[in-house]
């Protein structure tokens, strides 16, 4: 007797292109999904890291992805985060399918950056500066081409040969595109002061740049941490932004880009202009300042384009 299909890294690339995660994503918020009741996740501390448990449930379906967080994993030639996707029937909770989980979160986390730039960045944005060089990195540039005329790209990062790669890739794209050394401070710089589009995709635990290089109207996309102490963007640019968050019970539990200045006294959870939901149905007015959108990742994202890629 075969188990449920399962769904490669491949397949869903095929099933769910990132135009059409963007989209049933926002048909999902547009429908009455209602990020704030969505469970948080549960981590558990192992010896090799952390294990992630991360449930969410419609009518429809329910799923959950369990996902392994091992740092001494790129030392050893394998991926830092590895998981799987297993997608149930929502009245029955009889087995559908299982997926890449890690395939899943790196369609799914660009995919909904991409929804929040959509409807949070200046229409003719073009120049996109990028820190990281892996996975969530290059799928933000295919993700935010989608609602931007981004023509331009400058990757940041630590490993000079990674980041090379990802211009490469993007100039293979069609896209003007160099990299950038993390410690280039002067070219850094002005990179993102000419910048329409930041994306943030890396482990950084401390500011990845002075805040006050990010000129007002610029948006900002924050995804890299889920953690209460870990942060990519510093206090200034926080205090500054119109900041939009996936669900504000999630960020105020787990976005250290967030809780530190909160912490700190320097915002309140007051600041928080409004969550994914409020964004995309009008109710978030951006200010003069800069935009910031920070996902921590969340379990009703994963299951909304897992269900779209079953249906397919």
């Amino acid at each position: 007797m075969s188990g449920p299909p399962y769904l490669d890294a491949a397949t869903l690339e095929r099933l769910v292109p990132m135009d059409r995660a963007v989209t049933v994503l926002e048909d999902a918020l547009r429908d009455g999904l209602d990020p704030e009741a969505t469970p948080q996740r549960s981590v558990v501390d192992v010896p090799a890291g952390q294990l992630l448990l991360m449930p969410a449930a419609t009518r429809r379906y329910a799923g959950v992805k369990v996902a392994g967080v091992a740092p001494d994993n790129p030392g050893r030639g394998l991926p830092r985060i590895q998981g799987t996707y297993l997608l149930f029937d929502g009245d029955t909770l009889a087995p559908l399918a299982a997926m890449d989980g890690i395939a899943l979160t790196s369609l799914r986390t660009p995919a909904v950056s991409a929804l929040a730039v959509r409807h949070l960045a200046e229409p003719g944005a073009r120049r996109l500066v990028v820190f990281g060089s892996g996975p969530q990195a290059w799928g933000h540039v295919l993700a935010l081409r989608e609602v931007r005329p981004v023509e331009e790209v400058t990757v940041v990062g630590r490993d000079a040969d990674r980041a090379g790669a990802l211009a490469g890739r993007c100039r293979a794209l069609g896209l003007t595109a160099r990299a950038l050394a993390a410690g280039d401070t002067r070219e850094v710089e002005r990179a993102l002061g000419e910048a329409d589009l930041v994306a943030c995709c890396t482990t950084a635990r401390e500011p990845l740049f002075p805040g006050k290089l990010a000129r007002d109207g610029v948006t900002v996309v924050a995804v890299g941490s889920h953690e209460p102490d870990a942060r990519e963007l510093d206090g200034d640019l926080v205090a500054r932004a119109t900041v939009v968050v996936e669900a504000r019970a999630a960020a105020l539990e787990e976005a250290g880009d967030l809780l530190v200045p909160i912490h700190r006294g320097t915002i309140t959870s007051r600041h928080i202009a409004g969550n994914l939901a409020e964004l995309i149905a009008g109710r978030v007015v951006a200010g003069s300042g800069p935009r910031v959108f920070k996902s921590t990742g969340m379990a009703w994202e994963d299951l909304v384009v897992a269900a779209a890629a079953y249906e397919a």
